[in-house]
């Protein structure tokens, strides 16, 4: 299997970064300390960390000893490798959750990463190189393997190991707040991640690397239980977790036969609201940024509030009163159908973002530009579910939905618009007028009527439309039963097909757990459908210019994708059977494009025509129930008559 080279308003970035150094303050010099009965958990920690940076000298030992130019020796070098893999699954929920960047170098899933976790809403992305068992046993299928570079690999996993045994670091262990939050990470994981082979190399490894990490994580939850029997781990959960292991235990090794679907609906997600329901009754507190994003109070993993990427409120960030939202929302309503936001009052954001159309525009590739005979650049992305990422447009140049959308209105090719023009236009019709007026007295920060406060009642209203489910989730969340196509294909998602590599439960986007960053992939999108050349569009190196990421676009949901026509960032394809036949193909590469940084396998998935349709089985079990309201039947008159032709929805 190849390798998968993978100004917010200040106010709001002022709250964001006070309480993200506050909460790195604590994990670093004040985290919560409970008294406890034994040693029995720290000790198993240690051991276990002891016995795994054991395991990686001996292969070390063994690579230096063995002839890596045959095939024998190559052989004996991965089944050590198989086993120092073992090792690491037994301290997995230890070890991505207290210090995750350390973990890229233990078994990074790329060579090369410039994702930056949550400091990507402070700061501009940098260069990490991952190291470890994954990228080792990769580089050991390669040609011409040379031993100083393979050793280098686990050397660095070395180094990093000891950081776990440092103080900074075994100090969490004197309390039980963690714990439940590791675990936590750990139940999303099994949910997105552990499945799917996202960091396992061979196919052949995932199920029997579950079952292994499974069994050892009973061990520490019997070592937990132990040093803290004030703060036990409830005997629902233990039973049904158990439950978990032998369901796993009773399945086909072979990846491509595990029944996904029913170990998340029965077993995982259960799993995760009664840990969550601990979170809550323990009065666990937080002192870790990889619950940056995180929402305590949600019981399922298919909870639409259990992460939040953006702040819908905008400017209105501090108010909580459902009558008041619900008032700077229907104003947002008008606003979003009003062209008044316009350079010429005669395009609105329904113009290109289509309520009926889920938010985008199914009747072309790419939208009209501003001056209505030239065509955007990039295909309108559907506003639904915009909220669960971290960085918004497909080359994640923004990292607020405030700052998107004034690029938006005020963006010569697209609105338009001007700052100045816009506040004037919109103050002089009475009905905004008189409810920005009140509005403002509810930012104390901004006093002044700006294009903030338009644009987030625009917000406001569109981020409305993300919170419905789909039959998918009503399976998960409801117990309500699932049309046996979509369950196969949910399984196939999540195996062949490897599609669950890169879209992640739940969202099925590029945020994975624990949901604090967002994931650009290089898929080799073609400028059309005969593969002559490779789309021009640089993607996120217009942003990040860096050799990995040229061509490379944020993964968006395929959450409602049957509804929102054409597909890829330049709209190339028109149908999910297109998209489909283009993934099982091996993308651009596998298309005959040649791209030296794809990050999307290159080899054919070999998906049956059955497989194909139960595919899109899944996906259409993913069109969210969505009740979409009318266009406004007028806009508020405006005291300048010139532009009191406006019509609701814009002309183009």
């Amino acid at each position: 299997m190849p390798v998968r080279l993978k100004k917010i308003h200040k106010t709001y970035y002022a709250a964001l970064l006070l309480a993200f150094f506050v909460m790195l303050a604590n994990f670093s010099f004040k985290s919560p300390v409970t008294k406890t009965v034994n040693d029995n958990y720290k000790d198993l920690y240690k051991n276990r960390i002891n016995n795994f940076t054991k395991t990686e000298k001996e292969l070390i030992q063994l690579i230096q000893a063995e002839n890596i130019e045959t095939v024998n020796g190559v052989n004996t070098v991965k089944n050590k490798i198989a086993s120092a893999r073992l090792k690491m699954k037994a301290i997995d929920l230890w070890l991505r959750y207290l210090e995750p960047t350390a973990y890229h170098k233990i078994n990074g899933p790329l060579a090369v990463e410039w994702e930056t976790e949550v400091f990507e809403k402070f700061e501009r992305p940098y260069k990490r190189e991952g190291a470890g068992l994954g990228l080792a046993e990769l580089y050991l299928a390669e040609k011409n393997i040379h031993k100083d570079s393979l050793i280098s690999l686990i050397n660095a996993s070395i180094k990093v190991t000891d950081i776990y045994l440092a103080d900074s670091i075994t100090k969490n262990l004197n309390s039980y707040h963690h714990f439940y939050l590791a675990n936590r990470l750990f139940l999303l994981n099994l949910a997105a991640v552990y499945t799917t082979g996202f960091e396992c190399p061979d196919p052949d490894n995932i199920i029997p690397e579950l079952d292994y990490m499974l069994e050892s994580t009973a061990q520490i939850y019997s070592a937990y239980d132990q040093s803290f029997p004030d703060y036990v781990i409830k005997k629902e959960y233990l039973d049904l977790y158990q439950q978990a292991i032998l369901f796993v235990k009773k399945q086909p090794v072979d990846p491509n036969k595990f029944d996904h679907y029913s170990f998340i609906k029965n077993y995982v997600n259960p799993l995760f609201s009664l840990n969550q329901k601990m979170i809550r009754d323990y009065h666990v507190v937080s002192v870790n940024f990889n619950d940056y994003s995180l929402e305590d109070n949600s019981f399922s993993i298919f909870d639409k509030a259990l992460y939040k990427g953006q702040n819908e409120k905008g400017v209105f960030l501090q108010v909580d009163d459902p009558s008041t939202l619900n008032e700077i929302r229907q104003i947002g309503k008008l606003l979003f159908y009003d062209p008044i936001l316009s350079g010429n009052t005669k395009r609105s954001c329904a113009s290109c973002h289509r309520s009926g159309e889920y938010f985008t525009d199914t009747t072309r590739a790419t939208s009209f530009q501003f001056d209505n005979q030239q065509t955007l650049p990039r295909n309108t992305v559907s506003l639904i579910n915009v909220v669960y990422n971290h960085l918004v447009m497909l080359d994640g140049r923004h990292t607020s939905l405030l700052n998107q959308a004034k690029d938006v209105v005020t963006n010569t090719i697209e609105m338009g618009g001007n700052d100045n023009d816009i506040v004037k236009n919109v103050m002089s019709c009475r009905e905004y007028k008189k409810a920005f007026n009140r509005f403002v007295k509810l930012t104390p920060n901004s006093k002044k009527i700006s294009l903030d406060h338009i644009v987030s009642a625009v917000i406001l209203y569109y981020s409305s439309f993300s919170k419905y489910y789909a039959p998918f989730d009503d399976a998960m969340n409801e117990q309500k039963p699932l049309v046996q196509n979509a369950i196969t294909g949910f399984n196939i998602f999540m195996s062949k097909a490897q599609c669950g590599t890169c879209h992640f439960v739940p969202q099925f986007n590029g945020v994975r757990p624990p949901y604090i960053s967002t994931e650009f992939e290089v898929l080799g999108i073609p400028a059309d459908t005969f593969y002559r050349k490779i789309s021009p569009d640089s993607g996120r190196a217009l942003i990040n210019p860096a050799a990995e990421m040229m061509n490379a676009f944020r993964t968006g949901t395929v959450r409602n994708a049957a509804h929102t026509k054409p597909y890829m960032h330049n709209g190339v394809f028109k149908t999910l059977e297109e998209v489909i036949d283009f993934y099982d193909a091996g993308g651009g590469t596998g298309k005959g494009l040649k791209i030296k940084n794809q990050t999307l396998s290159t080899d054919s998935l070999k998906l049956t025509k059955i497989e194909k349709e139960q595919l899109l089985a899944f996906l259409h079990s993913l069109n969210e129930n969505i009740q979409f309201d009318e266009p406004p039947a007028k806009l508020p008159a405006s005291g300048n008559k010139k532009i009191n032709n406006r019509k609701v929805g814009g002309e183009f």
